[in-house]
């Protein structure tokens, strides 16, 4: 029989059986489709050999007046400047929670200190906190540069006016109190690492039980901490998720600021869930923010406030100015938005709105574009070539390009159910998911948590000029595009490791630590450790018809296959696997792996088979490929 060409569509079809997908693919990892057919993604290098302490939740690329290039990165521990190869810790001090004149109490054979305070503090297990003024000591083995300026991690609460640290030895001198120096000035609390139930005081329902009772269970949530980040000029504005707003200024008078904090953004609303600048008009707007700047209980979920034109310090109306307010009526919450080519597109929890600028007298236009089209997460969404593109808490994917309208998706029962083992989006934890753009291949990725944890571990594909989808495992908790830098950037979170970055005495691995990547770059992964590590990646076909239609009461015969890759470095893997019916459990038999280099011309090979599925692989450090095409030297080989 004359060889038969095996084409194979590009994207993946989880929507149907494997026998169903005929001439597609199902299934893969770390893989991307190139003009139509297959290719394992690029790899991924540290770009800093330091790890950052707690999850990071937002990134932003912006360059300052002079060209120079820089990174923030917002995490629920810590504000973070990326800058030619260094962090920078520009992390807001809480002024509202310092504490001047504390007591340092310290225990022979111990490492263990207590800080008492004169009044409340109100600082829990894990806040960061550093210390100045520590004076004089004596009877001791610590000294006051031991405390000064020095990063710690909060150990333990006993009392409402009293907290403990760890230091680096213990004590070896005596059992001593040293009174009424130190001054203790910690870090703004942003929040956890991921969205969780609520215990204790305050967070279940009103009147379901007695009054000052903490609570076992409850279905209320905390939001994950997290940030916005967005430029105004050459300024950072950092806001803290529900909190309040800072700004850093890569200058001053002499020069370099990267030392320096971010600071509260005078006369802003306290309370706002996220900010945003509109750089076509320059207003700064605050979303789900305060109905009376400065009282935090007045925060309203799909309140707007915006500054005056260039003017991100004034919000009070007048007839000279364009700062201003609206309130947004479908939904419960204002959840994310976007600037895009003329308009800030705005989703809240069911609906999609359009703000424009229209100028003086009424400064912004407000339409409600779409309904039941809800964003999932604050960084759910992106722009990229006139349209918006976000995961919806619908269930579905959607895109903004004048019109709201459902991206048509053949992975969506994969990624929002569960079923067949699949763990679909973990909605609990939908906060996080974080929607990235890289121009660089017409994608835009969506990085979300799955049913089987809170944390991200996978990744859902769309590329919008070749209308494809994949799924994968790769699992980014913030994402960069290539605009500011060469490459994409991207962070990594991984839970229960002590973070290098600041430096932080008595840091425990409840913080976590994220790594910072550069993507799209080699063919492996270069971890902040120095280890170079294998990018596994696979595509698996569904079930291909060996017969022409009408022919399939007899099996056929494979007695060789001819590979075609585009593109082949080092060594590739492909496996066959045979079945006889669509029902089957599992293959009839698998021939393979067969090892494929640039110098293969055919596979002999002895398999009997109906129906037959195609998954090339890659397993080693310095391998890539892109596939193109099989051709099968297939015959008649009787009933069964």
């Amino acid at each position: 029989m004359p060889l038969r060409l095996i084409n194979i569509k590009p994207g993946f079809n989880k929507q149907v059986t494997e026998s169903g997908a005929e001439g597609q693919w199902i299934d893969g990892d770390n893989v991307r489709f190139r003009y139509g057919l297959p290719e394992k993604i690029g790899g991924w290098q540290a770009l800093v050999n330091q790890t950052l302490a707690g999850a990071a939740r937002a990134q932003h690329t912006f360059t300052d007046l002079d060209g120079r290039r820089y990174a923030a990165i917002g995490t629920n521990k810590v504000l973070i400047i990326y800058y030619e190869g260094n962090f920078y810790d520009i992390t807001p001090l809480d002024d509202d929670l310092a504490q001047v004149g504390c007591d340092i109490t310290t225990v022979l054979t111990s490492d263990i200190v207590t800080i008492t305070t004169p009044s409340a503090h109100n600082l829990q297990v894990g806040d960061l906190v550093t210390f100045e003024n520590a004076g004089s000591f004596s009877g001791t083995s610590y000294t006051a540069t031991d405390f000064d300026d020095v990063l710690f991690e909060i150990q333990t609460v006993p009392t409402t006016d009293t907290f403990t640290i760890q230091m680096p030895s213990a004590e070896s001198t005596g059992s001593v109190t040293n009174n009424g120096t130190l001054d203790v000035l910690p870090y703004f609390q942003i929040g956890p690492n991921l969205e969780t139930y609520g215990y204790g005081w305050g967070v279940s329902t009103w009147g379901s039980s007695t009054w000052g009772t903490a609570r076992a269970t409850t279905s209320v949530t905390l939001e994950a901490g997290s940030w916005s980040l967005d430029n105004y000029g050459q300024k950072l504005i950092a806001t803290i998720q529900n909190g309040k707003t800072f700004e850093w200024d890569p200058l001053n008078v002499s020069g370099t600021a990267l030392e320096t904090r971010a600071t509260v953004l005078a006369t802003n609303p306290t309370a706002s869930i996220f900010t945003l600048v509109s750089d076509r008009d320059r207003h700064l707007f605050h979303f789900g923010t305060e109905t009376t700047i400065g009282t935090t209980s007045t925060q309203d979920r799909l309140f707007v406030r915006f500054s005056d034109q260039e003017d991100p310090s004034t919000y009070q109306p007048t007839a000279t100015n364009t700062a201003g307010t609206f309130r947004l009526d479908s939904g419960t919450k204002i959840v994310g938005a976007v600037v895009a080519k003329d308009y800030i597109f705005v989703l809240t929890d069911t609906s999609a709105y359009v703000i424009q600028f229209v100028g003086p007298p009424f400064t912004f236009s407000v339409r409600q574009v779409g309904s039941n089209c809800g964003l999932i997460g604050k960084h759910a969404l992106a722009y990229s070539d006139g349209a918006v593109y976000w995961m919806s808490n619908e269930g579905g994917f959607f895109i903004f390009d004048g019109t709201v309208k459902a991206i048509p998706c053949l992975v969506e029962d994969f990624v929002f159910t569960t079923n067949d083992g699949a763990p679909g989006v973990n909605y609990t934890g939908s906060e996080i998911v974080y929607a990235g753009h890289n121009s660089l291949y017409n994608e835009i990725i969506w990085f979300y948590p799955s049913a089987s944890t809170f944390q991200i571990d996978r990744c859902v594909t769309y590329n919008f000029v070749e209308q494809t989808w994949t799924t994968g495992t790769l699992a980014r908790s913030t994402y960069a595009d290539s605009a500011v830098y060469d490459a994409p950037y991207a962070t990594q979170f991984t839970t229960n490791q002590i973070p290098s970055f600041p430096t932080i005495q008595g840091a425990t691995a409840s913080l976590g630590r994220t790594s910072y990547y550069e993507h799209e770059t080699g063919n492996n992964e270069l971890t902040p450790a120095g280890a170079t590590n294998t990018i596994n990646a696979y595509i698996q076909s569904g079930d291909y018809s060996l017969h022409d239609q009408g022919d399939a009461e007899f099996l056929l015969k494979i007695r060789r296959f001819i590979p075609d890759f585009k593109v082949l470095t080092g060594n590739a893997k492909i496996t066959l696997n045979l079945r006889n019916y669509p029902a089957d459990t599992a293959a009839s038999s698998s021939l393979g792996p067969f090892t494929i280099n640039s110098s293969t011309d055919k596979v002999d090979t002895r398999a009997r088979a109906r129906l037959m599925s195609i998954k090339i692989e890659n397993d080693s450090i310095n391998q890539t490929w892109r596939y193109g095409t099989m051709r099968l030297d297939i015959q008649p080989d009787g009933r069964r």
